[in-house]
């Protein structure tokens, strides 16, 4: 087997007091973050969204194979053919599932087939994993750990983008496939979820809810 190509390590090591405190406040940075539905239409930087997909782009891999597209939407007239298609599939799906329990525990949450964010916002990101990709021959090789990769990806855009000073929401209609046709994205590409993004609109508001404690989300051995 050939010698891996390798570079040294770019890591600082920090003091124990430093560490605490990042971590504090990171996790109080984070837990400020909230789902949002209810946008601004003001514009938001292209850079910004480029910083933010590239911080999602650096996200550990399977074989580093790095199996995911961002698709960054900002032409109304797109955002405008993704929410009427969202919103068709999200009616079938609702209207073919009333009544049922945990379709009624989201009503609290504001969450319907209406999806006027989806026009609203100044940009949607349209995350699609890639099923398999090309060698440097142009031969079809398959991805590894794929869901894996593209959900910690996910993860690091939405952090990325709050802590750019932005609201998120993740959306995921279903199904999805419209998106490819929308996007311009081939068969081997499966879309993931809608990540919309930009300023809350002035008088957004938000559900009251509570996460977890750490008894009930961990376990330490």
């Amino acid at each position: 087997m050939p010698e891996a190509d390798t570079t040294p390590l770019n890591f600082e090591r920090l003091a124990e007091a430093e560490m605490a405190a990042r971590a504090a406040d990171f996790r109080a940075e984070m837990a400020r973050r909230r789902t949002v539905r209810d946008f601004s239409a003001e514009p938001v930087p292209r850079g910004v969204i480029e910083d933010c997909v590239m911080t999602a782009a650096s996200a550990p891999s399977g074989a580093n194979q790095q199996p995911w597209t961002f698709v960054c939407i900002s032409d109304a007239a797109v955002k405008r053919q993704i929410r009427i298609a969202a919103e068709a599939e999200e009616k079938a799906f609702y209207d073919g599932r009333a009544g049922e329990e945990w379709l009624e525990a989201l009503e609290p949450l504001g969450t319907d087939w209406r999806k006027p964010f989806l026009e609203t916002a100044p940009w949607l990101i349209a995350v699609f994993a890639q099923r398999s990709g090309r060698d440097a021959a142009g031969r079809r090789i398959k991805h590894y750990y794929v869901s894996e990769s593209v959900g910690i990806s996910i993860g690091l855009l939405i952090a990325a983008l709050h802590h750019a000073g932005l609201a998120t929401l993740t959306h995921t209609p279903a199904p999805m496939g419209f998106l490819n046709e929308i996007c311009g994205r081939p068969d081997n590409e499966k879309p993931v979820v809608l990540v919309v993004a930009g300023y809350p609109a002035p008088e957004c508001r938000v559900p009251r809810i509570e996460k977890k404690p750490i008894e009930e989300v961990s376990v330490w051995l």
